[in-house]
């Protein structure tokens, strides 16, 4: 079996002589403490030298792009290809493409990354006519001049996120330590003093309580509450402690000084790094959002390859399994509810902002990791369209785009319309304009109208009341005729004659209705 084996000088070619002995790969590290031992494990077959340093940055990208050079194509065709032997490769993308190319078959495994690391450890031996000087001086040429991979450049930035975040955990109980500290000595300067920097800076400056009343504290305090901290330095409740206290205090405020000012310093370095790698996602939700979407999914090609609804709950998965569990609503938003977008919007439409955010940050995104322009030109006119959005949603609500809406939309022709008011001179006085005594005249003809129409009513209930008896009557008189001519059907009827009045209430009736017509009228 055959090694390739990488180095910054050239291109070395191996010949393993004992190969039973790969197969303990807990104990091959022992085969190479010496160099002489690793002699009688592998031999140096080839070895093909590299002329000067530009030849070895060529070579060196194109086996990191997973390419082959023409210099170790030759060498391959001329040894490896004669030998007939398989091909030991550290790496399992070069050897498939060598595999590909050059029809050779190559072997990938643990026992060949162990190898390799015992070849690295004897190579001054292994390698004969390189001198280390020539070594350690390619190695550093190469160290600066070798390409940045573009993948590993988010690590600065989830490093950098993951350390600002411990370093807010640590200020927050260095500093809470500090003011129950100094609290049993002068508790009054905590109340006054709500800036926790400004408290450690003051407290170091002063120390003890007895040396406030001689201490210019103008540069860090206002002349007011300068004033208010002397006042309540004389006549404060705390206790006296001993010098050895006080000095272990101020200790601690300079650790609680120096982890601020290199906190700022951190952030500072952050911004510089998220605007430089990832300009349009800074500007959509960002530095600190951005930095935590990144360093939670990974990196910014595996935070690019997420959905939008993926981004927008990511960092409440929790909560999101927990919802699916119990069967009730899903969380709206998880990392992105930070965002400055999200935070300024009513409660009843964060939801929606952040659907429509982490969509827009999603392509922000992905241009971000796969474009080749780095300005943040689509990050600002994504955010301006949030913000008009976000604007229509607080103030008028959602519109229609078609439909009758675009007809209300229009605006109507502009008319002046004159807004002078007239005095009233009617809301001066609060007394009734009508006096509340009437004439007696007056009164009387009312009382005469109202009697009138009671009569008139009451005549007109007497009448009715007539007509509903009469009309009784007679369907009475008809139901016991009806009966007789039931019982004498033998018996014939006969006939009325001419001269013979008719005694029919049916016919008597309509005469007496227009009498009492006529007795109405001439009442009226």
């Amino acid at each position: 079996m055959l090694v390739l084996f990488e180095t910054s000088v050239g291109y070395a070619i191996f010949k393993v002589l004992n190969e039973k002995k790969l197969q303990e790969v807990d104990s091959l590290w022992k085969e190479f403490e010496t160099p002489e031992k690793a002699n009688k494990i592998v031999k140096l077959k080839h070895f093909e030298k590299f002329q000067d340093t530009a030849e070895a940055l060529a070579a060196f990208t194109a086996l990191m792009e997973g390419k082959i050079n023409k210099q170790l194509k030759k060498v391959l065709k001329k040894i490896v290809k004669e030998a007939h032997e398989p091909l030991a490769v550290a790496d399992a993308k070069l050897g498939g493409v060598i595999k590909e190319k050059l029809n050779l078959s190559c072997i990938h495994s643990p026992v060949v990354n162990e190898l390799m690391r015992g070849i690295r450890s004897q190579m001054d031996g292994l390698i004969p006519g390189v001198e280390p000087r020539e070594m350690a001086a390619m190695c550093l040429g190469l160290a600066h001049r070798l390409k940045f991979s573009a993948d590993k450049v988010d690590t600065m930035i989830v490093q950098a996120i993951s350390l600002l975040d411990d370093l807010d955990k640590e200020l927050n109980n260095y500093i809470m330590r500090c003011r129950e500290w100094y609290g049993w000595h002068f508790p009054e300067l905590g109340k006054i003093i709500s800036d926790n920097l400004t408290y450690c800076k003051c407290l170091q400056k002063v120390g003890d309580r007895k040396n406030y009343a001689s201490a210019k504290l103008s540069e860090l305090l206002p002349e007011e509450v300068e004033a208010e901290v002397k006042a309540a330095a004389e006549i404060s409740m705390g206790t006296e402690v001993s010098e050895e206290d006080i000095c272990n205090i101020l200790h601690l405020c300079t650790q609680v000084i120096e982890i601020s000012e290199y906190r700022t310093q951190l952030y500072e370095y952050l911004q510089n790094r998220m605007m430089a790698i990832a300009p349009n996602v800074t500007v959509m939700v960002g530095e600190l959002v951005g930095a935590r979407l990144i360093a939670h999914a990974g990196s910014l090609l595996n935070l690019a390859k997420h959905a939008a609804s993926t981004v927008q709950i990511l960092g409440a998965e929790k909560a999101l399994f927990r919802a699916l569990k119990s069967r009730r609503d899903t969380p709206k938003y998880g990392l992105i509810y930070h965002a400055s977008l999200v935070g300024q919007t009513s409660p009843k439409h964060k939801g929606k902002i952040s659907r429509m955010l982490a969509a827009k940050t999603v392509l922000a995104i992905r241009y971000d990791a796969f474009g080749e322009d780095s300005s943040s030109a689509m990050g600002v006119e994504n955010r301006a369209k949030l913000e008009a959005r976000l604007r229509t949603l607080e103030d008028r609500g959602i519109r229609k785009i078609s439909g009758t809406g675009k007809a209300l939309a229009k605006t109507e022709k502009y008319e002046h319309k004159s807004e002078v008011k007239t005095y009233d001179p009617s809301g001066d006085s609060t007394l009734p304009t009508c006096s509340k005594k009437r004439k007696i005249e007056q009164v009387d003809k009312e009382d005469e109208i109202t009697e009138k129409k009671a009569k008139k009513a009451k005549i007109k209930v007497k009448v009715e009341e007539e007509e509903e008896e009469k009309v009784a009557e007679e369907e009475e008189t008809s139901v016991k005729k009806k009966k007789k001519r039931g019982k004498k059907k033998h018996i014939k009827e006969e006939p009325l004659s001419e001269e013979e009045p008719c005694t029919s209430t049916a016919i008597a009736s309509p005469e007496k209705k227009k009498k009492k017509k006529k007795k109405r009228e001439n009442e009226d």
